[in-house]
């Protein structure tokens, strides 16, 4: 079963810090795109930030210079350094990843999401 597994979400203090990991598992050709994105309730779910397989990288503006997107493509697992966290990243994340499947001799994309993982930040 390919699937996206989360980890590392919890409470903190403004100011603090936490590190999310969400691994890749199953029978994926490759991986393209990996993101994070998060929904607090009563609002749309928004894109935090992204990476390409070469290492390119695309962030929210209310995130830049406060959180760092990374990957391990050997590992198939993304990460996502916060840092100087506000009351207002207070939300569920959901790790995202744009992956290549095989079926018999036929390849395909698929998009997978993760389970989400709660982060409350309190002032």
């Amino acid at each position: 079963q390919v699937q996206l597994v989360e980890s590392g979400g919890g409470s903190v203090q403004a100011g603090g810090s936490l590190r999310l990991s969400c691994a890749a598992s199953g029978s994926i050709v490759s991986i393209n795109t990996m993101g994070w994105y998060r929904k607090d309730p009563g609002k749309q779910r928004e894109l935090v930030a992204t990476i390409t397989s070469g290492g390119g990288t695309n962030y929210a503006d209310s995130v830049k210079g406060r959180f760092a997107i990374s990957r391990d493509n050997a590992k198939n697992t993304v990460y996502l350094q916060m840092n100087s966290l506000k009351p207002e990243d207070t939300a569920v994340y959901y790790c995202n990843a744009q992956v290549i499947l095989r079926t018999l001799s036929i390849f395909h994309n698929r998009e997978l999401w993760g389970q989400g993982t709660l982060v409350t930040v309190s002032s």
